[in-house]
């Protein structure tokens, strides 16, 4: 075989793998809403702890608040996020890292605290070294990483399509309304956060996904092997 002709096998077996992942997801999520077989997209952000090295100004009479422009850096935090777009419910827990042990703990609490009578949670989540059934079994005892792995289907994102996870949209809102701002703690950090979902979830903010398999195939057609 010639170099110019492996070089397309390998483009084509790119393209293929991005292809049957991305309609994997959209055909997910232009399922109907069922109760018993939640749809919910997964992600993780890290967050940069800051304290401000001089306590801002607050708002005076014909004066903005001041803040200075000096930090100081308190460490990092990871957050999780769940959310499921349909029924407009999210959560985030704030942990300090995100090890396979986190993942596997997030997920075990994703099958027995909102959704313990569902037959089968899809999980929408990118394709990280964590992010894997082995995790659960490297977590717990045999018979209870077969019990959450039996509960979860698990729909991975290809490389580069990151964008098709809709958690990344909540995670967009959740900076813009609560994280634009320094926090300096852990604990701050949570009791904002908290408060931001209760106020998503009391509104029941839900997510409306417009981009269809069909729109795919005609938008990004050159990802296609010929």
């Amino acid at each position: 075989m010639k170099p110019w002709q492996r070089k397309q096998r390998c483009i084509a077996s790119v393209g293929a793998d991005f292809v049957w992942r991305m309609e994997d997801v959209l055909d997910l999520y232009a399922a109907p809403y069922l109760t018993d077989q939640p749809v919910v997209c997964f992600d993780e952000l890290p967050f940069q702890l800051l304290a401000d090295k001089r306590a801002p100004q607050p708002v005076a009479p014909g004066r903005p608040a001041r803040v200075d422009y000096e930090y100081r850096r308190q460490g990092t935090a990871n957050l999780f996020l769940c959310f499921e777009p349909l029924a407009g419910w999210r959560h985030v827990e704030v942990t300090s890292r995100r090890t396979n042990k986190d993942f596997a703990e997030q997920m075990r609490a994703l099958v027995d605290e909102p959704y313990p009578k569902a037959a089968r949670i899809a999980v929408v989540l990118d394709n990280l070294s964590t992010h894997s059934p082995a995790a659960l079994y490297q977590t717990f005892p045999p018979t209870e990483a077969r019990r959450l792995v039996k509960r979860l289907d698990f729909h991975y994102t290809p490389k580069h399509g990151s964008w098709l996870n809709m958690a990344e949209l909540e995670f967009a809102i959740l900076s813009r309304q609560c994280l634009g701002r320094r926090l300096q703690d852990r604990t701050m950090l949570q009791r904002e956060i908290a408060a931001w979902e209760a106020e998503r979830n009391r509104a029941k903010a839900t997510a409306h996904w417009h981009f269809t398999t069909a729109q795919a195939r005609i938008k990004l057609h050159r990802l296609y092997p010929a």
